[in-house]
């Protein structure tokens, strides 16, 4: 369950068309009832109540997980879920992505070709809002995909800009009016990092950036983007860490969620 489900529920008990005992039943499977609000499998707790809490469910990191440990984990989620959302399953490597295709063949995957995916299990939830991703270069493109697919799976409307990075500033110029029209802009930049310094000088929209490890020796895996975004000349820039494309992704999406329900008030 989550915020926009829970909301419903008590919209339905206020107007007499739920009971309390059936709304009681409903929430006591987590920590606002008797319930633990995880379930333990062993391995992992997983937090079956974070859609409540936070409005987004808790995120499987399949990264030295196995991929059996990966499908227990999305299982429960899945199990506990009210399927508003998909479950997210980040930097997936092939044998967890080929796990979870034969478990759920209809998820949706980034890209099966590279050697880590993010996968979402269950259908993505209908788009309210909008975030443009921004990928500076096609050697980014992992980073930004991350991102873009847990920006759909958060419920958000996302579109993908490719290859504007600065070294050719008129492509960038080219997509100006799409950067203005977003409620939040995920900027993905590897090298120098320059790319989210020249969009938040070129328009007014929020605006987080992402480093990646693209680049040669003196980029340092990243360090030399990040601490370039850091120092960014132009105001109003958040920075995520090194390739945390889902960071990025969960960060817009919530900015523009609140920009989507400002709007309708």
């Amino acid at each position: 369950m989550d915020t926009e489900q829970l909301r419903a529920l008590l919209t339905e008990v206020a107007a007499g068309r739920v009971g309390l005992d059936d709304a009681m039943a409903r929430l006591a499977a987590g920590p606002l009832g008797d319930g633990a609000g995880f379930v333990d499998l062993g391995y992992a707790r997983v937090d079956t109540h974070r859609g409540v809490r936070t409005g987004d469910p808790e995120v499987v990191y399949a990264a030295g997980k196995t991929a059996a440990e990966t499908v227990g984990i999305v299982t429960a989620l899945r199990a506990a879920s009210d399927a508003g959302r998909p479950s997210l399953v980040t930097r997936a490597g092939r044998d967890t992505v080929d796990a979870l295709l034969e478990r759920w063949p209809d998820c949706t995957v980034t890209d099966r070709a590279r050697p880590l995916a993010t996968v979402a299990v269950g259908p993505l939830p209908p788009a309210r809002g909008r975030v443009v991703v921004v990928c500076a270069g096609t050697s980014d493109t992992p980073v930004a995909d991350e991102a873009a697919l847990t920006v759909a799976a958060s419920g958000v409307g996302v579109e993908v800009l490719r290859d504007v990075g600065v070294a050719g500033l008129h492509r960038l110029l080219a997509v100006r009016d799409v950067l203005a029209g977003a409620d939040c802009l995920v900027v993905v930049a590897g090298m120098e990092g320059a790319l989210p310094s020249v969009i938040g000088g070129l328009v007014g929209v929020p605006l987080v950036a992402v480093p990646t490890s693209v680049g040669y020796g003196a980029a340092f895996g990243g360090l030399a983007a990040l601490l370039g975004m850091l120092t960014a000349c132009a105001p109003g820039i958040a920075v995520c860490n090194i390739d945390n494309g889902f960071g990025a992704g969960l960060f817009a999406a919530r900015v523009a969620r609140a920009a989507g329900k400002v709007a309708h008030e």
